[in-house]
């Protein structure tokens, strides 16, 4: 019963909005040159941030945008991309943003604020910490995928509580626990925030991301995610029910105060979602058992389940050591060091793809055994 009020205090806030004069709604519109079509009407556009009119009047008969999407830059694809974006993650309602770094900064602050609290993982990615520490909510953090640790502190009492996970995190290449995660935060009443930037279009039924993969889609309250990393296309979104985007349309500084995307990638996203797939994503999976498999056979310890496999070496000269011996042989993987990670967690990020070939991992596979035996 209390996961379906637990965001009743949006409602609350929209109508404070509409009651103050200040409800904001999208309007949608075609431009071209000077002039926008809205609703069938030609009109002469007086809103553009276009100032030296240097944008192409045309790019696949649509004008690039210059404008926020409150103003005059809200083409009308963003319609179709956000409704099915919200169909794709089963969720009311969603909302485009120019990145999934944005949409975190956006989406965060706008739902929380001083009097609540955030429950937030020890491995949360830079975005989602950035947008904690501006929403001026308290900030709890628990233990990485400690279950334990999440449901004793999620006993501390608060106007709102929100729990905010990865779905697959960036560094470590591990899933969340996300059935767990849902599971004590519906019995606390607390607020479930995914960002699901590495899982989205990837694992799950037709790609819908970690959640569908551990069968929880529906009891997420709000999804952050990434339209530039699974599906290859550019920007982020959110996704909610109808209220929780209505506020972010209104509140969320991100989205209100910034130039809308160019339709072209609007439209780019919209044939990628439609594209196949499902053959792309059988071939990674098929890849990353590969890789994965051989860095094993070779000595190394790989735990992750996921296509983001780190090497963790410890040290950072080492790692250090280790890239430049890669990349002199031919393979381009990045040692990530501190502030990515903790001191003494050096590591080599290795992210299976779609494009790579047997050759091609058969052909690292034997440059990393010869990586092995020269700094193991």
């Amino acid at each position: 019963m209390a996961s379906r009020h637990k965001l009743d205090f949006v409602d609350s806030e929209l109508r404070q909005i509409r009651k103050d004069g200040l409800y904001r709604r999208l309007r949608y519109g075609k431009t071209q040159g000077a002039y926008i079509t809205v609703g069938g009407k030609r009109l002469l556009n007086l809103c553009s941030n276009d100032y030296l009119g240097i944008h192409p009047v045309k790019t696949s008969d649509r004008q690039l945008q210059s404008s926020s999407r409150l103003v005059s830059g809200n083409d009308e694809s963003y319609r179709r991309l956000e409704e099915v974006l919200a169909e794709h993650k089963t969720q009311q309602s969603s909302l485009v943003y120019p990145t999934g770094y944005m949409a975190n900064l956006g989406a965060i602050p706008t739902i929380a604020k001083k009097g609540d609290v955030i429950f937030s993982d020890k491995l949360n990615h830079a975005s989602i910490i950035e947008a904690c520490k501006l929403s001026d909510a308290e900030i709890v953090v628990y233990r990485h995928n400690d279950m334990e640790d999440l449901e004793k502190k999620l006993r501390r009492r608060a106007e709102n509580r929100f729990v905010i996970t990865e779905g697959i995190f960036s560094m470590d290449g591990d899933l969340s626990p996300l059935k767990e995660i849902t599971e004590i935060s519906d019995r606390s009443g607390a607020i479930t925030i995914v960002d699901d930037a590495h899982g989205d279009f990837v694992v799950g039924t037709d790609g819908r991301g970690t959640p569908s993969y551990f069968g929880v889609s529906k009891k997420i309250d709000l999804y952050i995610s990434s339209l530039s990393k699974g599906l290859g296309s550019f920007g982020g979104y959110i996704a909610a029910k109808r209220s929780v985007v209505d506020l972010c349309i209104n509140r969320s500084r991100p989205f209100v105060y910034t130039s809308a995307l160019p339709s072209s990638l609007v439209e780019h996203s919209l044939k990628r979602i439609a594209s196949d797939r499902k053959r792309r994503q059988k071939r990674l999976e098929r890849n990353t058992a590969l890789l994965s498999g051989g860095l094993r056979g070779i000595g190394f310890e790989v735990t992750s389940q996921t296509h983001i496999i780190p090497l963790i070496l410890g040290d950072e000269k080492i790692a250090m050591d280790f890239g430049r011996y890669l990349f002199g042989s031919g393979l381009f993987v990045q040692p990530i060091r501190y502030p990515t990670v903790p001191k003494g967690q050096a590591r080599l990020r290795i992210s299976s793809t779609a494009w790579l070939t047997r050759k091609d991992i058969g052909h690292a596979l034997e440059i990393f055994e010869k990586a092995h035996a020269k700094f193991m």
